[in-house]
């Protein structure tokens, strides 16, 4: 009969430690997820689709407030918090496949857009930059194109209904971007990418977008 004692008392044992230390645990992981959905996040880059901003393998943290601060794991907008701006680099979920992907917000709703051999004008004005055209001024940064593959196919007189963004690549020849599965909900862009925060072959870096 001395053996049953233990047996009898390490369910309590269990108990008591699950109370006391794996529940706090549990709570303190939810938050952590919860924060990680609604207010920070990270992404790898896949490709190279955003050459030479991003470069295949780049980590990035994503600022999940800055479009709008949403219920934990859901769609659900709380807050909202700011506009999408031409060239911000964003995240999003393709409209045709659901694949999540990052490519900048090259034209907003209102705007009227051509491009011509990768070059992009926006209600009429050219965006490269005078003595260059791989390099284009959105007002609010430039982007480093890379047009070693060519411009990909062009747009011609698109305008770009209110509610929506027009997404490309900044290796215009190598991205499978808006010019293939069309235009984004504003309201559905997961999140800004703010920094990159890792390289491949320059390790731990903090570069802005």
């Amino acid at each position: 009969m001395p053996q049953v004692a233990p047996a009898a008392e390490a369910p309590k044992g269990l108990l008591h430690w699950l109370k006391k230390e794996a529940l706090p645990l549990l709570v303190m992981l939810g938050l952590l997820a919860a924060a990680r959905d609604s207010l920070a996040n990270h992404y790898q880059v896949p490709s190279g689709s955003m050459q030479y901003t991003l470069m295949p393998g780049d980590r990035v943290v994503v600022d999940m407030r800055a479009y709008g601060l949403r219920l934990p794991f859901t769609g659900v907008e709380l807050l909202h918090t700011g506009q999408p701006q031409r060239g911000d680099v964003a995240v999003f979920d393709s409209p045709q496949d659901g694949t999540r992907l990052i490519k900048r917000i090259a034209a907003v709703g209102g705007d009227r857009v051509e491009l011509r051999e990768g070059h992009l004008s926006i209600n009429g004005q050219p965006l490269a930059q005078a003595g260059t055209d791989e390099v284009e001024d959105f007002g609010r940064t430039l982007a480093q194109l890379d047009l070693g593959q060519g411009g990909g196919p062009d747009i011609a007189g698109l305008t770009v209904p209110a509610g929506k963004v027009l997404m490309l690549g900044d290796h215009r020849g190598n991205s499978a971007d808006g010019r293939y599965f069309g235009l984004v909900e504003a309201n559905a862009l997961y999140g800004k990418a703010a920094r990159v925060y890792y390289r491949r072959g320059e390790g731990f870096t903090w570069q802005a977008l």
